[in-house]
């Protein structure tokens, strides 16, 4: 999968010229959309894309909602196709603002920065509990959660499958089992989207 990493400082530098870093208003975070959405449409296959938030300033709920829940529940919707977004160096007050403005939709995703990663939104307990087993295993297979979590197959993999779903992990196809599962084709693997 390719990595992009994009700089929210750089990118407004070009869309705002009055050199102002706080992200406000509907009307800023309609072109700074429009600006994300034409980069994620560009990449045929699997994109991921980090976006930072160093050296920029407030985020004011309108802004969050128009920009980030809009861009989560077009990714989760599978508007935007195999495409990923996670969100880095945020400060609290970002953080707090992105968090209501996703919530407010029941809709997540994931952050990242010094402290590690975490989820911000609205997420299942039990969504939470798997993500972090992927994350900490870095990649897992449905096979390995059922057996590490001891429930069904069918159970681990609709969680996996809901993670993906709402682009939490990546997934790529493994390899082909044995003889004897051959009926079964190729096995799933969910990655983390930090590996």
């Amino acid at each position: 999968m390719e990595k992009r990493i994009l700089y929210l400082k750089k990118l407004t530098n070009g869309l705002l010229k009055n050199g102002s870093r706080e992200m406000t208003g509907r009307s800023r975070g309609i072109r700074i959309r429009e600006a994300l959405e034409k980069i994620l449409s560009e990449g045929k296959g699997a994109l991921r894309i980090v976006l930072d938030f160093s050296g920029m300033g407030s985020i004011d709920f309108s802004w969050a909602d128009e920009v980030v829940a809009k861009m989560i529940s077009r990714l989760w919707s599978g508007e935007y196709g195999e495409k990923f977004l996670v969100l880095k160096n945020l400060n609290p007050s970002q953080t707090e603002n992105i968090g209501v403005a996703l919530e407010r939709k029941r809709l997540a995703v994931l952050t990242t920065g010094p402290e590690g990663w975490r989820i911000i939104g609205s997420l299942n307990n039990y969504l939470i509990h798997t993500l972090n087993q992927v994350m900490k295993k870095r990649q897992l297979t449905l096979r390995e959660l059922s057996e590490e979590e001891g429930i069904e197959m069918n159970t681990s993999g609709t969680r996996l499958l809901n993670l993906y779903k709402k682009r939490l992990v990546a997934r790529v196809e493994g390899p082909m089992m044995g003889k004897d599962d051959s009926h079964r084709g190729r096995p799933y693997i969910y990655q983390s989207l930090l590996s």
